[in-house]
């Protein structure tokens, strides 16, 4: 990518702010989306892979994954409205710093606000409100970032853009599982690292971010019927974005379901003698292989202009790592597992992504319709921890859990294939 100054057209003509663009974006541009994704994806890992849990147990440990499965299932639902919601009105927004940068630092600072009340929860219902504030600050920043990339990265450039932006993810990834471990169980400071780290990640996003503002005569009057109705978007009208919205929705459940219990499976089943350094281990794993293949398989699936069958191979893989932690307990195994879950996921984040952008219906609600299919990867937060808490309590336990997991990740992989328009 070159730093180049890219030309584009007037940040007072809408076509700024809706063209297709064409002109490459900058390392700084991508630098920007990186760092808040990063930022985004550490306040939700170290929360829900170690500090909601370690809370939860506090509180009452003998009914600690009930309580983690509720905490994350009500803010999971907070997201499911939140994100298209955001994503919908900063189509809309004409400030004079664009349509999504005062969405990323409004909803840091929702954040912020948000992590400060979980580190003084004391019982669930105060867990309960401040995740659920958390979700509803960072999914106006999802929303936001990840409708900046259709608006101005190029086609050919997205696989490798997308890529980069998964990699962000990854590394919030990692680093949450880092904040788990180095607070050395004081949950407080964990919550107050959270919300330094939000504050640093958006920082060149919001200062370097190239965001054309939106005049106010490009905007159409507000129409509240009108505005509800563009949440449905027609699988019938546009079969492609529906085939689009269910793999991404089989892929996060599957992945969702390999991870939700990561903590309490090093616990309870493998007994590894520090829990909080094993989630740290197996996610470092998993972030190195998902940093690798996300860069690999973005820019080849831009060379080879194909996108499905990345999706589907990357679908397969995740598949694989779920059957490998239900038949082999052991650490060793779950490290293996966790090296092939990156491998998967790292490549399907890169390549899905630059698909679904292929699939949306209109430029001028690229945030609302990328909205509605986040709520794809949304939704699994509530489907995944309920599924989990019963497979785990009620239906055999772990091994059962990670076989769901598996037969979920193949039906994505052959459902992939529905989509027509993208090769």
């Amino acid at each position: 990518m070159s730093d180049a100054p890219k030309t584009v057209p007037p940040a007072a003509s809408p076509a700024a702010a809706l063209a297709e663009p064409t002109q490459r974006v900058r390392a700084s541009w991508t630098a920007g989306v990186v760092g808040v994704n990063w930022g985004i994806n550490t306040v939700f890992f170290a929360p829900i892979n170690v500090l909601i849990g370690l809370q939860a147990t506090a509180i009452d440990a003998p009914n600690k994954e009930a309580i983690l499965s509720l905490v994350t299932a009500f803010g999971a639902f907070v997201s499911l409205v939140a994100n298209p919601l955001s994503g919908a009105l900063s189509d809309r927004t004409t400030s004079r710093f664009g349509r999504r940068r005062p969405w990323v630092l409004g909803g840091a600072l929702v954040v912020v606000v948000a992590l400060l009340i979980m580190s003084g929860a004391t019982t669930v219902a105060i867990m309960v409100a401040g995740w659920c504030l958390v979700q509803a600050g960072a999914n106006a920043m999802y929303a936001a970032i990840y409708a900046a990339i259709p608006d101005r990265v190029p086609l050919e450039q997205r696989g490798l853009v997308g890529g980069l932006a998964a990699m962000g993810q990854t590394l919030g990834i990692l680093t949450g599982a880092a904040v788990g471990f180095v607070i050395a169980g004081n949950v407080p400071f964990g919550y107050l690292l959270c919300a330094g780290i939000l504050v640093l990640s958006v920082l060149v996003y919001v200062f370097r971010g190239d965001d054309p503002a939106l005049p106010r005569d490009a905007v159409g009057r507000f129409e509240w019927r009108k505005f509800l109705a563009g949440f449905w978007i027609s699988p019938v009208k546009y079969p492609d974005f529906g085939w689009a919205w269910l793999t991404r929705f089989l892929m996060f459940v599957g992945n969702q379901l390999t991870i939700v219990y990561l903590l309490f499976f090093l616990t309870d089943v493998i007994q590894h003698p520090d829990p909080a350094g094993g989630v740290l281990i197996l996610t470092g794993a998993y972030a190195v292989t998902v940093v690798i293949t996300t860069v690999i398989a973005g820019k080849w699936s831009d060379r080879a202009g194909k996108r499905r069958v990345f999706v589907a191979g990357s679908s397969a893989m995740i598949a694989c790592a779920a059957v490998i932690m239900a038949f082999a307990p052991t650490f060793p195994a779950a490290l293996v597992g966790a090296v092939v879950l990156g491998a998967g996921f790292g490549a399907y984040l890169a390549v899905d992504f630059a698909l679904l952008t292929q699939v949306l219906p209109s430029s001028a609600s690229r945030g609302k319709d990328l909205g509605v299919i986040n709520i794809a990867a949304s939704l699994p937060q509530v489907i995944a921890p309920t599924l989990a808490f019963l497979a785990v309590t009620y239906f055999g336990g772990y091994r059962t859990m990670f076989i769901v997991a598996a037969a979920i990740g193949l039906l994505a992989a052959v459902l992939v294939y529905r989509i027509k328009s993208v090769p």
